[in-house]
């Protein structure tokens, strides 16, 4: 049970009901992912903007972004992202051995080169931002990453950090 009050679609009001409802009309419920920010309006609106944002990326891929949001909430031990993410990556036709693979060496990961390369510069930022250097962003910037992917990139990762560590604290339950 979570710590937090959330609220429930039937229970809401205001900016956190229009939010629920176009939750609804897009995905067909509100998942726990969201409602844990259902007692900060502003928040939650903020969550799914940015859901909506990343989710329609002209270049960063879903697979990508799956795959750099289940190995932040492997380090962070997040139960709730890692099962999400999961299933969603078995969606895109990876199995549940891959991942297992790619937890241990994220450079195994199923990706082209490109999107492996800003993969793993997000995940050195993510464990160590003090240790990036203008070599590094270079490095990625030659696999035709603009500065603009890089930072988007950059802040979903960063941001799952602080994702994970809500649910974790609030202890946010798996649907169903």
């Amino acid at each position: 049970m979570a710590l937090l009050n959330l609220i429930e679609p039937n229970e809401a009001t205001g900016k956190v009901a229009e939010v629920y409802e176009s939750m609804i009309k897009g995905m067909g419920f509100v998942p726990n992912a969201f409602k844990v920010f259902s007692p900060s309006p502003h928040l939650l609106e903020s969550q799914v903007k940015n859901l909506f944002y990343f989710s329609s990326h002209k270049t960063l891929s879903g697979k990508l972004l799956a795959l750099t949001r289940l190995l932040v909430s492997t380090d962070e031990f997040c139960e709730y992202c890692v099962g999400m993410n999961t299933g969603i990556l078995m969606q895109y036709g990876i199995l549940p051995e891959q991942l297992t693979e790619v937890k241990k060496d994220p450079s195994k990961a199923p990706l082209d080169e490109k999107e492996l390369a800003l993969l793993l510069f997000v995940l050195k930022v993510v464990k160590n931002s003090n240790g990036v250097t203008k070599s590094d962003v270079d490095a990625v910037r030659a696999h035709g990453w603009s500065d603009a992917d890089i930072l988007d990139a950059t802040f979903h990762g960063t941001a799952q950090v602080g994702t994970d560590r809500i649910f974790n604290a609030f202890k946010i339950e798996k649907e169903g």
